[in-house]
């Protein structure tokens, strides 16, 4: 095993501004724990209690969304882990990172649905938003990249971000990125 240079990784953190990172299998108690600790964070930080309710959110939608997926494809814990991110930019707004592996057309799917919302001003997000509320849910769909998606949009002081590197077998990385 390669050592670790702890004090490298602190170093780039610190010049990042990251407030927290977890790279892992996720679990709803870690996921408790973890939003435990990044309202801590965010009250040191003395956030804005608007910003950061919308932080918490966006972190708990993206946590939920990664573990759900995962559980709804029955994989197993490595590949269920997710790599979270809360930092500060240099303008001084949060952002927020998620990314976890994904089907490959599913991960395309959900960047062309990044990319649509990414384009719309907020009035649009808020009609979108609105008209996602109303559509009837099927029973036996599958939830993702719907209202928890257009929400974090809402949230987000700049277009959503998103990517996907391609794995093997079909499977890829897809990493999202809100700026609170």
């Amino acid at each position: 095993m390669e050592p670790f240079d702890l004090f490298s990784m602190r170093e780039s953190y610190n010049r990042q501004q990251i407030m927290l990172c977890f790279n892992g299998p996720i679990s709803r108690s870690l996921i408790e724990e973890i939003g435990n600790a990044l309202r801590n964070y965010l009250a040191a930080d003395h956030a804005h209690p608007s910003s950061a309710m919308d932080v918490f959110g966006v972190y708990i939608e993206l946590t939920q969304n990664i573990r759900h997926y995962a559980q709804q494809k029955g994989w197993t814990e490595t590949d269920a882990s997710a790599t979270v991110v809360v930092a500060r930019n240099d303008a001084g707004h949060y952002v927020v990172s998620a990314g976890n592996i994904i089907e490959q057309a599913d991960g395309e799917a959900l960047l062309a649905c990044i990319d649509e919302l990414a384009g719309l001003d907020k009035a649009a997000l808020k009609a979108r938003y609105k008209e996602q509320l109303r559509k009837p849910r099927e029973a036996e769909a599958a939830s993702g990249a719907g209202l928890g998606l257009i929400d974090i949009a809402r949230k987000s002081s700049a277009p959503l971000q998103g990517s996907l590197r391609q794995l093997t077998d079909g499977r890829a990385f897809v990493s999202l990125r809100a700026e609170i």
